[in-house]
């Protein structure tokens, strides 16, 4: 009995191995550009060993080396809407950046619709979430795909930006409290975790549990941040959002805070939008400009 046990579990671990080597053997692209904007298909590495994220890359002409600007999408506490979820591209944005000499990648992070696997960035429940955790895992998965596109011959190695959305803006945060020097600055459009508590717009789950870990990434976060939220924001509104920014304005980050005209009937997606991009523009430029070094800017 002993014996088929050890047996079975070497298959297991066999089976296990295998799977890893697999996924990690097929990353890259996936096929041919496309259009718009050279659209291509990537498999890229994430912090799960045993699952590769499918993400969606864009490029402007030429061979580069681009400047790198990794787009992290939201998220949900759903299972199902998960598994659900198409796969994010955020197309306007994704377009104002090719046109503005960016190569964009949207990775897809585990937990989330084709890419599949664990979600690594599970908060918990509504009254004891675990914010923290949630931003950093999610933080990891951006540095996972990031990491693996700089090492790409027409990416460049500086100053990429990161661009959030939601949760995907939250783990940004989280990512600013590491000060990875290859990051010239974080576009963060409405970030946070826990909105629609219990489908209820306006509703936050723990938004005091929120604010603490909002100062906690904070604390360390030297690279620079632009704050981003449209006036009709239900999952977290102006105020809401405000002090969040705050609480890590607080812990020590340095950021530009903004709020947006109104977006459609819910701002929350204003980043999705060509209508919201349109809106988001003039922020955007300012942001770039924000990034760059203190020796470039004009006086």
């Amino acid at each position: 009995m002993h014996r088929c046990k050890a047996l079975f579990a070497l298959v297991v671990l066999g089976a296990a191995f295998t799977q890893t080597v697999l996924a990690q053997s097929r990353l890259g692209a996936q096929g041919a550009e496309g259009e718009p904007d050279r659209e291509q298909q990537w498999l890229l590495p994430s912090p799960d060993p045993d699952t590769a994220a499918h993400a969606v890359l864009f490029r402007p002409p030429g061979n580069g080396p681009f400047r790198l600007a990794v787009i992290a999408h939201a998220s949900t506490q759903n299972v199902l809407r998960r598994a659900q979820m198409p796969q994010p591209e955020y197309l306007a944005l994704a377009a104002w950046l090719v046109k503005r000499g960016f190569a964009v990648l949207v990775p897809e992070r585990p937990g989330h619709g084709a890419t599949g696997g664990r979600y690594l960035e599970d908060q918990g429940n509504c009254d004891e979430a675990d914010y923290v955790h949630a931003g950093r895992a999610t933080a990891d998965e951006i540095t996972a795909a990031l990491d693996y596109l700089r090492g790409q011959s027409f990416i460049r190695g500086d100053r990429a930006v990161i661009i959030g959305h939601s949760a995907g803006a939250w783990g940004a945060l989280a990512l600013a409290g590491k000060n990875p020097l290859e990051i010239s600055g974080i576009i963060a459009f409405a970030p946070g975790r826990g909105g629609h508590a219990n489908d209820f717009p306006g509703e936050v789950c723990a938004p005091h549990t929120l604010a603490a870990a909002a100062a906690e990434f904070g604390k360390a976060a030297r690279v620079p941040v632009v704050w981003l939220v449209a006036a009709n924001d239900s999952y977290f509104s102006p105020a809401l959002s405000k002090q969040l920014a705050d609480a890590f304005r607080g812990g020590g980050g340095k950021i530009e805070f903004r709020v947006l005209a109104a977006s459609g009937s819910e701002g929350h997606w204003l980043a999705e939008t060509d209508s919201g991009i349109k809106i988001a523009a003039p922020e955007l430029d300012r942001a770039l400009k924000f990034f760059e070094p203190t020796a470039a800017k004009k006086p």
